[in-house]
């Protein structure tokens, strides 16, 4: 992989102080995208791939997933942009990389914040993802440990996604990461307190596994990226692994409606494995939702569900991974979105041009 260059560039001063001092960024609907998004698919009739049992058994033995059962992280956010969102550049990181990764401006919501922290800094060493929806423009823009420092923000790998566009087998490009491990979207594959509150679930959901869990350097699609630190054998799960809740799972056994919201959604559009780490599922904050997880559910919400209960959907060829990430050209706008992306670049040269002069 071709070293990333170096690209040092200064963010203006005053849409900083306005970042940190405004009142909290609004609160932003998850992405849905296409119909024929992969996260959209029913998989309740899918074919069971034919390692499934053997993949299923060697994850039990090795104590199912990362906490034994699969708690929820609820710490990780989306923000909601607009017209008026500021775009700012940033200074890349050693965690940014060429070319899996995209170096344009970011937009930064006033009053947002990264996973897991208060605001754009990332004090606490955390993952510290920075997710941003644009509805009108129907880009997401999703960036793995954002943090604002000292008047200037470093970022590391951003990824672009285009969700009214339809992406093909090897998504952004194959051997090519994203803000995930797996090269994946994050912001479709969340569920928040709102969905649950409305009683469904209508896309599946991301959820990861250690290091040691996963193999080695293999993905099957729609992932398009294994990785190095993934350290299991062939009998782990690849990277883009969809499993299944099974259909007969009974869901009186959960503690309340809103853990069996995301049984029934594991049971018809499953789970995706995107990233490494030990709290299984992933669940957007409340902190810009109506309804509030207290209300709903806690972490320990699913902790009747073993590893046994899922079996693995089809999963078809398995990727090497060689470190060869090959992008694929971002797929064409349709033409409602086409005057949008105009005014999307236009926004970006005039913030250039303001912070130039």
């Amino acid at each position: 992989m071709a070293p990333r260059p170096a690209r040092p560039r200064p963010v203006a001063a005053g849409w900083l102080l306005l970042a940190l001092l405004a009142p909290a960024a609004a609160r932003a609907t998850l992405p849905a995208g296409r119909p024929d998004a992969f996260w959209r698919q029913d998989v309740s009739a899918a074919p069971v791939d034919a390692q499934s049992d053997e993949i299923i058994a060697w994850l039990a033995a090795q104590g199912g997933f990362g906490t034994g059962f699969p708690q929820i992280d609820f710490s990780i956010e989306v923000l909601d942009g607009d017209a008026s969102t500021p775009f700012v550049d940033f200074t890349p990181t050693d965690d940014w990389w060429y070319p899996d990764c995209d170096a344009d401006p970011m937009p930064m919501p006033p009053g947002g914040n990264v996973e897991d922290e208060s605001g754009y800094a990332c004090t606490g060493g955390g993952d510290c993802h920075l997710l941003v929806w644009l509805a009108d423009t129907q880009r997401l823009f999703e960036m793995w440990r954002a943090d604002l420092e000292q008047g200037q923000l470093y970022g590391g790998c951003l990824a672009i996604w285009r969700l009214d566009a339809e992406y093909g087998p090897a998504g952004r490009g194959y051997d090519c990461s994203s803000a995930d491990a797996a090269g994946l979207p994050i912001a479709p594959l969340l569920f928040d307190a709102d969905e649950i509150a409305a009683g469904a679930i209508e896309h599946a959901i991301r959820f990861i596994l250690p290091n040691p869990r996963i193999r080695h350097r293999s993905y099957v699609s729609p992932a398009s990226h294994g990785t190095d630190q993934a350290s299991g054998p062939s009998s782990a799960p690849p990277y883009g692994a969809r499993l299944r809740l099974r259909a007969d799972f009974p869901l009186e056994t959960l503690p309340n409606d809103g853990a069996r919201v995301i049984a029934r959604a594991l049971q018809t559009y499953g789970m995706v494995l995107a990233d490494a780490g030990s709290i299984a599922l992933t669940a957007r904050s409340d902190r810009r939702t109506a309804a509030q997880w207290s209300d709903l559910l806690d972490s320990h919400a699913l902790e009747a569900i073993a590893i046994t209960d899922f079996a693995m959907v089809e999963g078809g060829t398995r990727f090497a991974y060689a470190g060869d990430c090959v992008r694929v050209p971002e797929p064409a706008p349709p033409l409602a979105a086409a005057a949008a992306l105009a005014a999307l670049g236009a926004r970006r040269a005039l913030g250039r041009s303001q912070r130039r002069a």
